[in-house]
């Protein structure tokens, strides 16, 4: 894994590493949001996950969070590293980061990437369960899920 602050990542993330990229000398706080593979939604059960992006335009529209929330929030520092293909139950699914001078902002500002992430940034999630598979997702409400095909593909 590179040193970038907003990457799409088909390795495992560390959460030690992205924490280390937000740290600075006027934080006194660094707030971090760990997004995990569960095994049940809804009731029913999941095998595992299969996260696709538009690797360009995704990490784009993460750095374009991060500059939001250094806008609402001056003085912040943010990484967001969000893995792709497929994920086991409990896996790492996306990591933020994020340091403040004061507390309440990096509880704040880290619910805000989130659901920022959740808004606007083209990554897809597929649930496989015992008796078939679904893309779900906020996305899929706002835009049309590319055809499946390799990211490649999506460019066209």
């Amino acid at each position: 894994m590179t040193d970038k602050l907003f990457l799409i990542t088909r390795d495992p993330i560390s959460i030690e590493k992205t924490v280390k990229q937000v740290v600075n000398r006027n934080a006194g706080a660094i707030n971090t949001f760990i997004g995990t593979v569960r095994e049940f939604t809804k009731g029913k059960q999941t095998l595992y996950l299969e996260y696709d992006a538009y690797i360009p335009m995704a990490e784009k529209k993460l750095e374009q969070i991060g500059e939001e929330i250094k806008g609402k929030w001056p003085g912040t520092e943010v990484a967001i590293i969000h893995r792709i293909g497929r994920l086991a139950i409990s896996d790492i699914a996306v990591v933020i980061a994020v340091a403040t001078p004061h507390r309440a902002a990096s509880y704040e500002a880290s619910r805000y990437a989130i659901e920022r992430i959740k808004e606007i940034v083209p990554i897809w999630k597929k649930e496989h369960w015992e008796d078939g598979e679904e893309w779900i997702g906020d996305q899929l409400e706002k835009t049309a899920y590319p055809t499946g095909k390799p990211e490649e593909e999506h460019l066209k």
